[in-house]
């Protein structure tokens, strides 16, 4: 398992990757035949043969808008690749660790080479590397971060709390995003093809029955709701039987959403005459602890 200290340096953001790295200006150090020292490769740019490098098989961005690679591809052509991208070596040449997106638009280009930062770094730094650089340039839809967030989990066995600390994130941020997994996998590509946002989405998640999500799913792409009159929409189709009994004011409701946002979770208050409840959901072991902790640290204020 990772240390909470290292998750904490990947935590300051893409700027620690690249501290203290010695360009090199010229051409002389071409990368064709692999043949550098190591110590005097790693932490410099390095011009490196573009058939040399292939992309992250861990790379959480799945999803590459062609537009905007040719507009890129097109200022490449005339500025150059400003950017170096990061990569560790691997049998037979090189893996993108970060800049997969500036690889593919100078391919389109027709570059023969690249500037490469070359680093090396274990399976668990590579898959971290390239989901928090996607994170910080906000790249990646709500379902490729959710995927890779998960798989920091299941693969390296980190806990929701260290997730949180190595990308910059809140616990309350990684668990909604996790739920977003759950969503059945039509509303997911919804969300995928931008037919539907992360609020969308986590909006649906909170919807009990699968036809039901599906169906205010369809409505809200077919009538372009908001994310605010989708709520409103999961919030009557709801209530629409106890709605005949009793309707909520405005204010309990107001109240709902701001323990909702507190704590991350669904939350559903009933207030009587004389006494209620207040019913906070939750989804999973780790998310019942999450909550725990949380009531613990408002009680100790």
């Amino acid at each position: 398992m990772m240390a909470t200290a290292k998750s904490r340096g990947l935590g300051k953001g893409l700027e620690a990757l690249f501290t203290d790295v010695e360009i090199t200006v010229g051409g002389n150090r071409s990368e064709n035949n692999l043949s550098f020292d190591k110590r005097e490769m790693n932490d410099r740019v390095v011009t490196v043969d573009i058939h040399k490098i292939k992309p992250n098989v861990g790379q959480p961005r799945k999803h590459f808008d062609e537009q905007k690679l040719s507009e890129l591809a097109n200022s490449i052509e005339i500025h150059g690749v400003i950017q170096p991208i990061l990569v560790r070596e691997v049998a037979g040449g090189f893996e993108i660790v970060a800049g997969e997106r500036r690889f593919r638009a100078a391919r389109k280009a027709g570059l023969k080479e690249l500037p490469c930062i070359v680093r090396e770094l274990s399976e668990e730094q590579n898959m971290l590397i390239a989901l928090i650089e996607n994170m910080q340039r906000e790249d990646l839809n709500p379902i490729e971060e959710a995927e890779g967030l998960a798989k920091m989990i299941e693969t390296y066995g980190l806990t929701q709390e260290e997730v949180s600390r190595s990308v910059g994130k809140s616990r309350p941020y990684i668990s909604n995003a996790l739920r977003l997994l759950k969503l059945p996998e039509k509303i997911q590509e919804l969300v995928v093809t931008g037919k539907l946002t992360g609020g969308h989405a986590r909006t649906l998640v909170v919807v009990d029955a699968l036809e039901k999500q599906l169906a205010i799913a369809e409505k809200c792409v077919r009538k372009n709701l908001s994310v605010r009159e989708l709520e409103e929409l999961v919030r009557n189709d709801g209530t629409k039987k106890r709605a005949v009994k009793r309707a909520k004011n405005r204010d309990l409701t107001h109240l709902e959403e701001e323990m909702k946002t507190i704590l991350g979770t669904k939350v559903n208050i009933q207030h009587g005459a004389r006494k209620g409840k207040i019913e906070i959901e939750y989804y999973s072991r780790e998310e019942l602890e999450r909550l725990l902790e949380l009531l613990q640290t408002l009680r100790n204020r």
